[in-house]
Order: structure tokens, then sequence, then C-alpha cells
């Protein structure tokens, strides 16, 4: 399953970017982002591995990151691998003009494991789009505060 979200950020790209790759700014706009640990590699850089936890509820949801491209502004790719599914999210940012930044999502899930998911994915792939779009939009109205 493939899909690709967008929102258009009235702020610089440079100052987009800036907010966007801060650690410390994560919780503003992902919800149950409780951290990230780097594991291995050197951040920032192809082939680092980091251990996001977000909790949502009482569920503890440990995801393991690892870097493929990273070039910002024109993109980031990391593969996410979770117990029930693992993706590849590639980030772009582009210059719309001076004070309009283009946030740009493409995600591809290339594997889900068990069941469940696998229906939930084939009748509602929707829902997945909305939750990407949703911490986009939450972005841009913590970038543009």
């Amino acid at each position: 399953m493939k899909y690709s979200c967008s929102v258009e950020i009235n702020k610089s790209m440079y100052e987009v970017i800036e907010l966007w790759e801060n650690e410390d700014n994560f919780h503003y706009w992902q919800d149950g982002f409780e951290r990230i640990d780097l594991i291995s590699g050197t951040k920032n850089s192809v082939g680092a591995v980091s251990k996001i936890l977000i909790v949502q509820g009482k569920m503890k949801i440990a995801l393991e990151e690892t870097l493929l491209v990273y070039n910002l502004p024109q993109e980031k790719s990391a593969r996410y691998v979770h117990k029930h599914m693992t993706n590849i999210q590639t980030t772009r940012f582009e210059k719309v003009n001076e004070t309009t930044t283009r946030y740009i999502s493409e995600v591809e899930y290339t594997q889900f494991n068990g069941l469940t998911l696998k229906i939930m994915a084939k009748l509602f792939p929707r829902k997945f789009k909305e939750q990407s779009q949703k911490w986009m939009i939450q972005f841009k109205d913590f970038a543009e505060k």
C-alpha cells in the first residue's frame, strides 16, 4: 500500500526544516511521542538506527527507524519496523516562495504481520493516510504558531 500527503506551511523552508528536525518538538505534533533513542550509527546519517517509543493510552508502540537517505530538504527516507508492520517513509520539503514551504510525505507499507492488520489495510487504507495527514497538519499548526 502506497500513498502521499502534503501540506503548505507559512514559514521559510529553513525554519520549517529546523523545527521538523528538532526531536524536542516531536511531542508537539506527533500524538503520544515519548522519545527517540539512537541505537547505532551517527544521528541524521545513512544507516543510523534509532528506537522510537510512542504511547497511546496503555499501549506502548516501539518502532525501529533506519535512515536510508538523508539529504534534506530534498529527501529523508527511513524504514520503520514494528512487530505488526514495516514501512518506508520519504519526506521532502519544497520552497513555494520565501515564506511558504510544501511538506510532502510518501509512505509505502511493505509488510503487514497478522491477519487483522492485513484486512484493515485492504478495507480501510484511507485510515493510514488520514493518520499521516493528521500529523502533518498538527506540525503545520505547531510551526506557524
